[in-house]
């Protein structure tokens, strides 16, 4: 039995081992050839997992240790017998620190009284808006699907967002097709429907942000500040974005330790379970979410200024500041 790992995944070296023969490749060197005798796949957000990758492969099962899964082909996958498995909000804790750190420092401290718009609110976006409350905040909730599916009155439409918020917050699934798609969601005519120029976050998916529309938003007073850490064409960025944002950071914002070792210890379950491999339990144990949140505490857990200094000085190691990146603790109460 063969299983291929992408060699960024922290916290898995050693576990397959005593059941498996185990590579940890470069996203790079993940190619047909060296997937072909492999039964299972557990990769990140760097690999694409579709026909060109696995056709004619052994594999059973692609698990990514990620909450995104638009970098697989589901339809293929599914159609050809390969299950998928992702880890849904094992990074919601620290996009939400992501986001309320963000915020802090682009409103000089104190954001209670404030009013988040938050555009997607699944794993993600539920904590983020949990968290709102609790640090005082006037929260609005917008999700379509699940407006649709709940007939639940909380969830307001995208113009509501865009005229009350102080800060507007996307945490959204891309989308290109479908009922509700997000691909460039945030477009000219979002931005030119602001009313308050509000803080603008992306900690979702570079492309729901039209990179063109955003730009002109901001030049032309729109919005007021902005926080990137989700990019159109990752990891060659638009250098105009990067230096017009206020804040800009290399698609880190779940990079929690807690969050991959989340992350980590779904994508071994499910390789496991497919595979019948006695190793369900053999991930790192991850701790339990902060639910009791300060300002001062997310404030002192993470300085997002930090890591815009690094990116902002060399444009071209993102890829190296993401897979290099430190991983942080998460807020503590």
């Amino acid at each position: 039995m063969k299983i291929v790992i992408e060699n960024k995944i922290p916290f898995i070296a050693g576990i397959f081992e005593p059941y498996a023969e185990v590579a940890y490749l470069s996203p790079d060197d993940i190619t047909p050839d060296s997937v072909r005798d492999a039964d299972a796949l557990i990769v990140r957000t760097r690999t694409r997992c579709d026909e060109s990758l696995l056709s004619g492969s052994a594999c059973r099962i692609v698990a990514t240790a990620t909450i995104g899964t638009d970098h697989i082909d589901m339809t293929w996958c599914t159609a050809n017998g390969i299950a998928v498995a992702n880890a849904p909000g094992c990074n919601a804790p620290a996009v939400a620190q992501y986001v309320y750190a963000s915020a802090a420092s682009l409103l000089n401290g104190d954001i209670a009284g404030h009013t988040i718009g938050i555009v997607g609110v699944g794993h993600v976006g539920s904590i983020v808006a949990a968290w709102g409350e609790a640090l005082g905040m006037r929260v609005l909730r917008c999700d379509p699907p699940r407006a649709e599916r709940e007939n639940a009155e909380e969830f307001l439409p995208l113009s509501i967002i865009a005229e009350e918020s102080d800060i507007i917050t996307l945490h959204t699934p891309l989308e290109r097709n479908g009922a509700y798609p997000t691909w460039h969601l945030a477009d000219r005519t979002f931005f030119n429907s602001l009313r308050k120029q509000p803080v603008f976050i992306n900690a979702a998916r570079g492309p729901v942000t039209d990179t063109e529309a955003l730009i002109e938003a901001i030049s032309g007073g729109k919005v007021s500040r902005t926080a990137i850490d989700c990019w159109e064409r990752e990891p060659n960025i638009d250098t105009r974005l990067l230096a017009m944002a206020d804040i800009a950071t290399p698609h880190i914002a779940g990079y929690s330790r807690e969050g991959k070792m989340r992350a980590t210890q779904a994508a071994v379950r499910a390789v496991a379970s497919v595979l019948g491999l006695p190793a369900a339990e053999g991930a790192a144990c991850a701790v339990t979410p902060a639910t009791e949140i300060t300002i001062e505490a997310v404030k002192a857990s993470y300085r997002p200024m930090d890591d815009t200094i690094r990116l902002k000085a060399n444009p071209d190691s993102f890829e190296a500041l993401r897979n290099g990146y430190s991983l942080r603790a998460e807020v503590t109460p």
